[in-house]
């Protein structure tokens, strides 16, 4: 018989706490560290962000029909992309507000129903005046979404692993984007022109179902409510404005620099985003079949670049990954635009990293801006920078559209990589955020 004496049995507190940091590792350990609450967020937030995306993509998808339809030419058809993220700035600083006042679940579900009413709305526009103003009460919830969304799985999520878990909500958006691509090819496949576009605008009334399923199972991170619930500062534009004073940090200089951070990301992404379907039909002769084909590249390496850049947010910095990316999506677009006429095959192939970059550099922006907020206000100053930048990023697309009748669609392009070059230069303005807790 031994004598050696036995270990103690572990107490309940160590098997737990060995219990989450096993579950904390290993390729989805950003996902079960969530819990079941914060699990339910994060579906909530991800269907929310990829039908916002598949909302926004009924347009650019339906460009050309709907400029042969209202006879518009490329000014008015960018106007439709300038007018959506300008309103869009609204609608995100007011849902910015409304979730540091009233909740993040109720913010996100005001949204999600704002911009579903608005796109279905767009497929009845019997002119352009009116889809051009069916358009733009869309961008009021499509501004608010993603803020709130990523503000509500920030709270849950822990600092360790923030930056791939808000990384994999930004991914929603491909999703979002693919789904809108599939439709597209079937719609425009089977229906005529005239037709095909109000059809795609009405299938927009898929987030109803969503919204029906997170009033029930979706519910704030509970720490984060107890402390925006105290303070006396929540929901306050004035408070991002504020200067420091008497030797106490402010947040203008936060909220000015992440306002130009945002300008410079999106302003390049919306001129791609918008204009790449036009240019592969109208100047690469490209079928509808052939332009989903292409853009099949260009979503899977969006879809890849989400992931990717969520994990390296994570590992660089928040400001290294962004840095990094700036570079090389300014570089793609330049390639990408200068493809020798007749070189389709590069450009299917190139289609890949532009895609990658432009999203990889987006998926340190949810915890990024949530970082750089205290809790009473992170609602109203992420959703105000980052759709300020929205909206003044919009003024590229429609650049790029007048632009577009006398330097073509792919020369004009290039106007996207200038945005980058704004985005890099904002982040001399902000801090290094990475393992800052959220409470």
């Amino acid at each position: 018989m031994s004598t050696t004496p036995s270990s103690p049995a572990p107490t309940a507190d160590a098997r737990s706490d060995a219990g989450e940091r096993g579950a904390d590792e290993g390729a989805l350990g950003w996902l079960r560290a969530l819990g079941p609450r914060g699990r339910r967020a994060f579906a909530g937030a991800f269907g929310g962000y990829a039908l916002d995306s598949y909302d926004y993509f009924t347009l650019p998808l339906s460009m050309v029909a709907l400029a042969a339809y209202f006879h518009l030419d490329s000014g008015q058809t960018g106007l439709f992309t300038t007018v959506t993220l300008v309103v869009s700035a609204v609608g995100g600083a007011v849902a910015g507000v409304v979730a540091d006042r009233v909740g993040r679940v109720k913010a996100l579900m005001i949204t999600v129903v704002t911009y579903a009413v608005f796109t279905v709305a767009c497929g009845f526009a019997p002119s352009y005046e009116t889809l051009l103003v069916f358009r733009a009460l869309q961008g009021l919830g499509f501004g608010g979404e993603w803020a709130v969304g990523a503000i509500l799985v920030a709270e849950y999520a822990s600092a360790r692993h923030r930056g791939r878990t808000l990384g994999a909500i930004q991914s929603s958006w491909a999703v979002g984007w693919a789904l809108a691509a599939v439709v597209y090819t079937l719609v425009f496949s089977f229906l005529g022109d005239d037709l095909a576009w109000r059809v795609m605008f009405w299938t927009g009334a898929l987030p109803a179902l969503l919204v029906i399923w997170m009033r029930r199972r979706v519910h704030d991170a509970p720490e984060a409510t107890a402390q925006r619930e105290q303070s006396a500062q929540k929901g306050s534009f004035a408070a991002i404005f504020r200067p420091g004073r008497d030797g106490q940090p402010g947040l203008l200089r936060t909220t000015v620099f992440a306002g130009l951070l945002s300008t410079g990301v999106q302003g390049g992404y919306y001129t791609l985003a918008t204009w790449v379907p036009t240019y592969l039909k109208s100047e690469r002769g490209l079928s509808v079949v052939g332009t989903g084909s292409y853009l099949t590249f260009l979503i899977s390496g969006a879809f890849l670049g989400y992931l990717t850049g969520g994990h390296l947010t994570d590992r660089l910095g928040r400001r290294r990954n962004i840095w990094l990316f700036a570079l090389l999506s300014a570089i793609c677009i330049l390639a990408y635009a200068n493809i020798p006429s007749g070189a389709n095959t590069l450009l299917l192939v190139l289609g890949f990293p532009l895609g990658f970059c432009m999203s990889a550099i987006f998926s340190g922006f949810g915890s990024y801006l949530s970082e750089l907020y205290p809790t009473a206000v992170r609602g109203t100053g992420q959703g105000f920078t980052y759709n300020a930048g929205r909206a003044v990023g919009a003024a590229f697309p429609t650049l790029v559209g007048f632009l577009a009748d006398s330097w073509g669609v792919g020369g004009a392009l290039v106007f996207g990589a200038i945005g980058y070059g704004i985005a890099a230069l904002a982040l001399l303005g902000l801090p290094e955020t990475r393992g800052k807790e959220l409470r």
